[in-house]
């Protein structure tokens, strides 16, 4: 992060004058009793400066040898090596984490969080072709407590390095009156470059082509509002209860914190070993949501749920919320975190080349003729 504006130490309401002097009229002349400095209203700005001080060590992990300057100016610098490209294109997103930051702050556990942030958005600009170059996150938090802002910085360090991209600067904002001093949101902008002849998309995807499924790490970033209302509701389960279909003493909040799989780096790797016509990135709107995206309207994606099993997380909140089928499959990705359409003489090698990266792929589908939908058949496999 390249700034970071200040924590305070005093109370404020909505009105912004609690525990503030009114100035006051002497014989003459204006006169006050005491100075209302920035901590009055809550933000103290040595604390930002002592959370940069923690995240200098971090960021300094996260960076490629295009970044120039150091953390702290006010904006971040990144050559662009245009002589790898013919016509380089500039690819951006941005995105957060939405409200699983609530199951951080409860569990009062900071460092993962990151992670998520970066994969949300490196994600989608290797959905199509782009290398993720650099990304710029925001924190909005009620009170700046260096130590935790060092450890959610760290959690994007480490998401930056997952990807292959720098953490090129950003902000750290205090808000006091508008979030409780614990709570904060994330956000980032991430930046990439593909050449224009190798831009992935619904305009290679042919019939015959295979749908190769990519397992997720679990729920990823999307749903949390469901999940929290089911699970934690409803349910009233708590965070530190220990379920058995999670395996090894594994708690719910353990479960509900596990970070976004980052799959950039795999992605361009398996670019450059097949032909890839398209990946799509299964965030909010499930497979069919997602899946639709990168299919051109003389196509249909047919998608075999019986070829894969979805982690314990999502028969749980299915049983505990008595969701249908379809709400979870337009909420959840059920399992899968990315998936590649390749040419079918390439869908062998692909496989091949992600199980030896360690990545749990399989061929969920193929593309055959239609009018641009997702067609969802067979049943996933239980127990």
């Amino acid at each position: 992060m390249t700034h970071v504006t200040e924590r305070g130490g005093g109370p404020a309401n909505n009105s912004g004058t609690e525990g503030l002097q009114p100035w006051t009229a002497g014989s003459g002349r204006t006169s006050r009793k005491r100075t209302v400095t920035y901590a009055d209203a809550g933000v103290s700005i040595h604390a930002g400066e002592r959370a940069v001080e923690l995240l200098k060590s971090k960021v300094a992990k996260a960076q490629r040898p295009e970044v120039l300057g150091d953390l702290g100016g006010f904006a971040g610098l990144f050559r662009l090596d245009t002589k790898r490209y013919k016509n380089p294109i500039l690819a951006s997103s941005t995105d957060g984490v939405g409200t699983k930051l609530v199951i951080a702050q409860q569990l009062d556990i900071h460092d993962t969080v990151g992670i998520d942030l970066v994969a949300m958005v490196v994600d989608d600009l290797v959905a199509c072709g782009a290398e993720p170059l650099f990304l710029l996150d925001y924190i909005a938090c009620g009170e700046v407590v260096p130590d935790k802002v060092a450890e959610i910085g760290a959690g994007i360090s480490d998401g930056c390095r997952y990807a292959g991209c720098a953490l090129l600067g950003g902000e750290t904002a205090e808000h006091p009156g508008v979030l409780r001093p614990d709570e904060y949101d994330l956000s980032a902008t991430g930046v990439g470059v593909v050449e224009e002849s190798e831009i992935l998309g619904r305009d290679r995807v042919e019939v015959g082509d295979v749908v190769i499924a990519m397992r997720s790490s679990g729920l990823h970033s999307n749903g949390y509002s469901l999940v929290r209302h089911v699970l934690l509701g409803a349910g009233r389960m708590r965070l530190d209860t220990v379920v058995d279909d999670f395996g090894k003493q594994r708690t719910l909040g353990e479960e509900l914190l596990t970070p976004t799989k980052i799959y950039a780096r795999d992605c361009l790797k398996l670019i450059s070993e097949a032909e890839v016509r398209a990946l799509a990135h299964v965030t909010g709107g499930g497979i069919p949501g997602n899946l639709v995206r990168v299919l051109p309207e003389h196509v249909d994606a047919v998608v075999n749920r019986s070829t894969w099993k979805p982690q314990p997380i999502f028969d749980l909140v299915q049983s505990k919320g008595r969701i249908e089928d379809s709400e979870m499959e337009s909420t959840f990705n059920m399992g899968v975190g990315m998936f590649a359409i390749v040419s079918p003489e390439d869908a062998d090698r692909a496989l091949a080349f992600l199980a030896g990266r360690g990545i749990d792929a399989w061929q969920a589908g193929e593309i055959i003729e239609g009018t641009g939908t997702v067609q969802m058949i067979g049943q996933h496999t239980r127990g």
